[in-house]
């Protein structure tokens, strides 16, 4: 029985699996698009509470400002969200003409381009995220052994606002994860079979 064409089922039902396969499609470039919405707008969040985060205090009469671009992982984290938001603006703007035309991705360089670059900012977003919460965990906790005192003693709003942005670069990684399935997906089931494009025409 073919998985594509109209086949038959085992009480010799013709069915057609063209309009199952359409309605997996739909569902498939719906939740894409919902994610594709989401990663923009927490990738922006994270990198706007990252980048205007800033905090003054006054120590032994010197006055000290934190700020995201004192800790190298925090400004990896800012860089890396805003790529993975314009990247993904503009993949949400291919969808939506995607969605418009009625059209179904069958270019298989293309499909391996998105695939690629979906793969790609995942991985960086991931890093960031690792880093950055790496970073937060010394200045949280302070480092004993070497001396490091608990930095969000003192800058408490700092810490705070820093918290929440790592919190929401994790949701973009982790909408970028989901993301990185679906492209896999829209790539290799041009490989399920010859007579695919025709089929979903």
């Amino acid at each position: 029985m073919s998985y594509l064409g109209v086949g038959v089922s085992p009480g010799n039902v013709p069915v057609n699996h063209g309009t199952i396969l359409r309605v997996i499609d739909r569902r498939v470039r719906l939740a894409e698009l919902v994610l594709r919405c989401l990663i923009c707008l927490f990738g922006v969040l994270a990198a706007v509470l990252v980048g205007t985060d800033a905090e003054v205090k006054e120590i032994f009469s010197i006055r000290k400002k934190a700020q995201f671009t004192n800790m190298k992982a925090l400004v990896f984290m800012v860089i890396a969200n805003g790529i993975a938001a314009a990247y993904s603006l503009v993949q949400l703007l291919r969808c939506v003409v995607s969605m418009i035309k009625g059209s179904v991705l069958f270019n298989k360089p293309l499909a391996w381009a998105i695939f690629s670059g979906d793969q790609v900012v995942a991985y960086v977003t991931l890093a960031a995220v690792a880093a950055a919460a790496q970073s937060a965990a010394i200045a949280k906790l302070g480092q004993p052994e070497l001396q490091w005192m608990k930095i969000c003693n003192m800058y408490g709003k700092f810490c705070t606002q820093v918290g929440e942005g790592i919190v929401s670069a994790l949701l973009t990684s982790l909408g970028m994860v989901a993301i990185s399935c679906i492209s896999a997906f829209g790539l290799f089931r041009l490989y399920g079979g010859n007579n695919t494009k025709t089929c979903a025409r």
